[in-house]
């Protein structure tokens, strides 16, 4: 019994809400970024944003990572519905954080959008129970897509679904 009760301890913080819908208005949070500021998701309204969960220790996040330099350096720049420009906001779920530094630059990920959820707070909130995930959310707030919908060519086609 005391074996059980260190198991389920043990997945507390994978214990999560319910994920929210397409939409649905995306659940603001702050956490920190590499350099120690303060970052909101909020910060980003008026851009379409993809919100990427991911971890430096996860074989598929880590393949997908080049289509989303791909996806980011395609649209970055341009116009859509109800958004100005392709925003990248990358939520770590690395334990250590200087695995997550090393795989930042080792993936080329060169967005400014990069925020480490040390506690396992927002992957919560966003119930999130396996990375890679994605949402991709609009100018407005909301979230317009999620999921498997945004890997590969996904991601592509649902980012030009709001191109003007």
């Amino acid at each position: 019994m005391k074996n059980l009760i260190i198991l389920l301890v043990g997945f507390l913080p994978f214990l999560s809400f319910a994920q929210p819908n397409n939409g649905m208005r995306a659940i603001n949070f702050t956490l920190l970024d590499p350099d120690g500021n303060m970052v909101a998701l909020s910060d980003y309204k008026g851009q379409l944003v993809l919100l990427d969960f991911w971890a430096s220790w996860c074989g598929p996040c880590r393949k997908e990572n080049p289509n989303i330099v791909e996806a980011y350096n395609k649209y970055k720049n341009q116009k859509f519905t109800n958004g100005k420009g392709f925003v990248v906001l990358s939520v770590s779920l690395d334990r250590a954080e200087s695995a997550w530094i090393e795989a930042l630059d080792k993936d080329n990920l060169t967005w400014d959008g990069h925020v480490w959820d040390k506690k396992g707070e927002v992957t919560r909130k966003y119930g999130v129970r396996s990375i890679p995930h994605s949402f991709l959310i609009d100018g407005e707030g909301k979230i317009v897509a999620q999921g498997d919908a945004l890997r590969g060519i996904g991601l592509h086609i649902q980012i030009e679904k709001f191109l003007k």
